[in-house]
């Protein structure tokens, strides 16, 4: 993450907004109306977006606080479980960002794909052969752009935003005309075979998430800002702003389809919808942005999902490749090894037949302990006092935000399943043999211990819980 101390403090309230709301709004938006229709009334689908806001308004809070009172952490995610929790916690709050970030690239170009599918429906749905090759193509192209520098970062932001924008607020306006509240209400509970309002709640959980993941990137604008003040109240408006976009999206498709025929529609769902409603352009519009979009969204995830290991890389936790740089300052170990894994995860799309869901449940749920951590740090600090004694004001606020956002990040465990834990789990155990690596090659003292008090203790739970999810998988109880 870059720092802006040395830049100019010229952001007003409007842009602090306009950024946050822009950097949250990605290819999920595109898909909501089938994602949430697929396990919920509307009646549920009101209610998880309630819990959603409340929860992630609370951890916008969180984050915003600790921006403040933490300046010297800048290691975002990892720095806050790292000083909370200790080294070990602290590598598993960055392993699983990371993991959340290049899964989280997966599925975007399977998502990419399904949208140029339109066009040219050779790629299919986006996960057949034509389509990852494709993908392929374009991670090694986004690679080398990096590599070599990107310029015009601005501009390119600039477009992927009116992309994303544009498209979706024409589907609003379209939706409200073509409303019909019969349709809305029917079933407004759900049918028997969704299960309870609570199971249907639940159910919309992993897709509310993935919407609002990148939450945690609204405080680095801070440093830019005219006024400090302004970045709260900007977070808490662009987190209601897109919140209310997101709630439009799934209710108003609610409101022109049926449930049962949304939750069968193709990705991106909005652009069939739109269809349905108004002919032919509507689908195009929405594919043309989405794919717009979706080039701009893996561009820039493709530099974050480098950054983070680079970041821990070079605190002496993960393996020393990771923080090699090129001439040109590009973390370009991370770089490739993370575009790599990207590269066999989109193999295994086309072999095991994945889908864009299945593959952002997986990134979802990586994400929920970075989350769970941050909160935890946030609410420890509230708790604790520290420092408080220099500026006690807010303390009340933190404490209540640091408590909402850990009940949230908890039920998120809870909601996220236990076939998406188990599977996440293996991606954990893994990280041990990369930690392992990093401790051993930046030791001072080859005879050092790598695990610290309790640390030991936890790895061996996280092994022993990934044999049992390799077992589940390997007789076919879970499924990927």
């Amino acid at each position: 993450m870059s720092e802006h101390s040395g830049e100019e403090r010229n952001l007003g309230f409007a842009q602090l907004a306009a950024l946050i709301v822009g950097s949250m709004i990605g290819g999920g938006a595109f898909n909501l109306p089938s994602d949430m229709a697929r396990g919920a009334g509307t009646g549920a689908v009101i209610i998880g977006w309630i819990i959603t806001g409340i929860g992630m308004i609370a951890l916008a809070f969180v984050y915003q606080s600790l921006a403040n009172r933490k300046p010297e952490l800048t290691g975002g995610v990892y720095s806050y479980a790292k000083a909370g929790f200790g080294e070990y916690i602290g590598f598993n709050s960055a392993w699983g960002y990371w993991l959340s970030a290049w899964i989280g690239n997966v599925s975007y170009s399977v998502l990419l794909f399904g949208a140029i599918g339109y066009f040219a429906p050779v790629f299919g749905e986006g996960n057949n052969t034509a389509a990852i090759i494709g993908a392929s193509i374009l991670v090694w192209l986004f690679t080398l752009l990096i590599l070599n520098g990107v310029s015009g970062a601005a501009l390119v932001n600039l477009i992927t935003t009116i992309a994303k924008l544009v498209p979706i607020l024409v589907f609003i306006v379209v939706a409200l005309f073509a409303f019909n509240f019969d349709k809305f209400t029917f079933d407004f509970w759900g049918t028997p075979d969704l299960g309870s309002v609570l199971e249907q709640a639940k159910s919309t959980m992993l897709v509310t998430l993935w919407c609002f993941i990148g939450i945690e990137g609204a405080v680095v604008v801070s440093g830019r800002a005219k006024k400090q003040s302004d970045v709260g109240k900007a977070t808490v408006v662009g987190l209601i702003g897109t919140l209310l976009i997101y709630m439009l999206i799934s209710l108003m498709a609610l409101g022109v389809m049926d449930r049962v025929k949304l939750a069968g529609l193709d990705n991106p769902s909005m652009a069939y919808v739109l269809e349905f409603a108004v002919g032919k352009w509507g689908a195009v519009l929405i594919n043309a942005g989405l794919i717009i979009s979706l080039f701009g969204s893996l561009l820039g995830w493709s530099l974050l999902a480098a950054e983070i290991p680079y970041v821990a890389a070079k605190d002496g936790v993960l393996p020393k490749v990771f923080a090699k740089v090129n001439k040109k300052g590009t973390p370009s170990g991370s770089l490739i090894i993370t575009n790599l894994l990207v590269q066999v995860f989109l193999i295994l799309t086309l072999v095991a037949s994945s889908t864009y869901q299945a593959l952002y449940s997986v990134a979802s749920t990586a994400i929920l302990v970075p989350y769970l951590l941050s909160a935890m740090y946030g609410l420890k600090l509230a708790l604790s006092g520290e420092t408080y004694d220099k500026n006690p004001q807010g303390r009340t606020r933190d404490k209540i935000c640091g408590w909402i956002a850990t009940i949230y990040a908890i039920w998120l465990c809870y909601a996220a399943g236990l076939k998406y834990l188990l599977l996440c789990f293996i991606l954990y155990a893994v990280g041990i043999i990369f930690f392992y690596i990093g401790k051993k090659q930046n030791a001072k003292d080859p005879n050092a211990k790598v695990f610290v008090g309790k640390e030991k203790g936890i790895a061996i739970v996280i092994v022993v819980v990934a044999i049992i999810a390799i077992v589940l998988l390997a007789n076919g109880t879970i499924t990927i």
